[in-house]
């Protein structure tokens, strides 16, 4: 997705985890993901770089949908389909 896109975006769930490092990001989306429906888009805020990677893999792996990435001062929004 573009990046006009991905600020468009109607969000359902944002997860705030800049207070946390690795694997803390992870475990924030892991935990919130099951507070969504099918086909809603949630976004993961974190100030850790390995969450960028981390996030797509983990989509990859449990059949999300990543979306993309934007990055922020100090932090990136990462968003994602379940």
């Amino acid at each position: 997705m573009t990046t006009e896109e991905l600020k468009a975006l109607t969000v359902n769930k944002s997860v705030d985890a800049r207070g946390t490092s690795c694997p803390g990001p992870l475990l924030a989306a892991k935990k919130a993901i099951g507070q969504i429906e099918e086909g809603q888009v949630m976004e993961v805020l974190s100030a850790d770089e390995g969450t960028r990677r981390d996030i797509p893999k983990w989509c990859t792996k449990k059949g999300y949908e990543y979306l993309g990435t934007l990055e922020e001062a100090g932090y990136y929004k990462i968003f994602l389909k379940k």
